[in-house]
């Protein structure tokens, strides 16, 4: 087994920040249709940095890992930061094999590489970091740009 599906397994067998907690200043609730896959996760923000992201997360491997990868990445990182690892994760998710994926910028989310190869799968690994900019859109920050460098 390589690594990185080695790193897949060990995040959905043993997630990081899983369990709801509090406090929060948001908590959303998403499924993906297709496959059954959800997550509700709840963000806090203290000023400009992540403190603390939890979430319950049901489906496949790749999906709560990628809920754990996601918490393991954010917690304890400025707004900045994030919306540098959430783009960076959703252009390699999104890339169709073409985007390798940068381990400076979004650590154990290189495992979740392959998956883009895969479009039935892309939205699994998507799942709980559009959950995250649902989230922190409601807590009244925003991560997610268009390609014009707006926010959506």
């Amino acid at each position: 087994m390589d690594l990185y599906q080695q790193l897949i397994l060990d995040h959905s067998k043993r997630p990081v920040n899983a369990g709801l907690r509090e406090p929060f200043q948001a908590e959303v609730h998403h499924v993906n249709p297709t496959c059954g896959d959800e997550i509700t996760l709840r963000v806090h923000v203290d000023g400009d940095v992540i403190d603390d992201v939890s979430y319950d997360s049901q489906g496949c491997s790749i999906s709560v890992a990628s809920a754990s990868i996601l918490a393991e990445e954010v917690t304890g990182h400025d707004l900045g930061e994030v919306r540098e690892t959430f783009a960076a994760m959703k252009s390699m998710l999104t890339s169709k094999g073409e985007d390798p994926g940068d381990e400076e910028v979004i650590g154990d989310g290189v495992a979740l590489a392959g998956v883009a190869k895969y479009p039935a799968r892309v939205k699994c690994a998507l799942l709980s970091w559009m959950a995250l900019s649902d989230a922190l859109a409601r807590s009244g920050h925003q991560i997610d740009t268009d390609p014009d460098g707006g926010t959506r």
